[in-house]
């Protein structure tokens, strides 16, 4: 366990307020499937920060949204050394709530991909 010390989310990897999502929603590569919509930009640090809009629209129960949380949350923080350097925001779609934890998980593995293509993108770069 002292090893997994080093991939804790932090509250530093974290979109905190509406300027950090307002951010990423002003110019921002965009991913989307059957369960996702994820946004990324660059940072211009070394961390990874993960902002999440589970809205209530596309998922009514509690519960659910609460899930869907864990999932993206447990999803970045495995992978937030290969996403260093960019913020993501990530939003549900109404298919989220009725799909299997291995569904999502493989759904934001793809994502993660993509936004590490388009942080390496020097066009994307401002």
């Amino acid at each position: 366990m002292a090893g997994s010390a080093n991939f804790r989310l932090q509250k530093e990897n974290r979109l905190l307020n509406a300027a950090g999502f307002g951010r990423v929603f002003k110019k921002a590569t965009r991913s989307r499937d059957k369960w996702f919509t994820v946004l990324c930009r660059d940072n211009k640090t070394d961390i990874a920060r993960l902002g999440l809009a589970i809205s209530k629209k596309s998922c009514r129960e509690a519960t659910g949204r609460n899930r869907i949380k864990r999932v993206v949350r447990e999803s970045f923080r495995q992978n937030q050394a290969e996403l260093a350097g960019l913020d993501i925001v990530v939003i549900n779609e109404p298919a989220a709530r009725s799909a299997t934890n291995q569904k999502l998980f493989g759904s934001l593995l793809g994502h993660w991909q993509k936004c590490q293509e388009a942080a390496g993108d020097p066009a994307e770069q401002e």
